[in-house]
């Protein structure tokens, strides 16, 4: 079986893979820090309430999948494995250009590592979930 043709499964690889390419942009900006006329950089936020309001068409999504009831939330199978880099306008620029602020970047740093570990967490739980539905739990 394959768990990424699972819906739950797709969206948390995608937010796994959407907090390491922003753990990636950090470190590219903690590594400039001292660059001059360097801008701070982050990812556009993936656009979760977007996601949830293209949920209307049941052919969309993985098959085997159905909506016994309007109030379901149904969920696409594949999406947007793209990210979009964007400037970091959070921070001043210091005299020789940079807008790093070291500061700014830890706080990301660990706000990426806990959402990070969330991710990870709920994906072991539906894993788990999923080996006790089938008995192997």
């Amino acid at each position: 079986m394959n768990l990424s043709t699972i819906p739950l499964f797709d969206l948390l690889r995608q937010r796994m893979s959407w907090l390491s390419a922003r753990e990636n942009v950090i470190s590219q900006n903690v590594a400039n820090a001292d660059t001059p006329g360097y801008s701070a950089q982050d990812l556009k936020p993936l656009d979760f309430a977007g996601m949830m309001r293209n949920l209307t068409m049941p052919q969309e999504f993985s098959p085997g999948l159905t909506l016994t009831n309007p109030r379901h939330i149904a969920v696409p199978a594949a999406g947007n494995s793209g990210f979009q880099d964007m400037a970091s306008p959070d921070t001043l620029a210091n005299p020789t250009g940079n807008t790093v602020s070291l500061e700014d970047e830890m706080m990301k740093v660990a706000d990426t590592q806990a959402q990070y570990q969330a991710a990870a967490n709920l994906y072991s739980k539906a894993v788990s979930l999923m080996r006790t539905a089938i008995g192997h739990g």
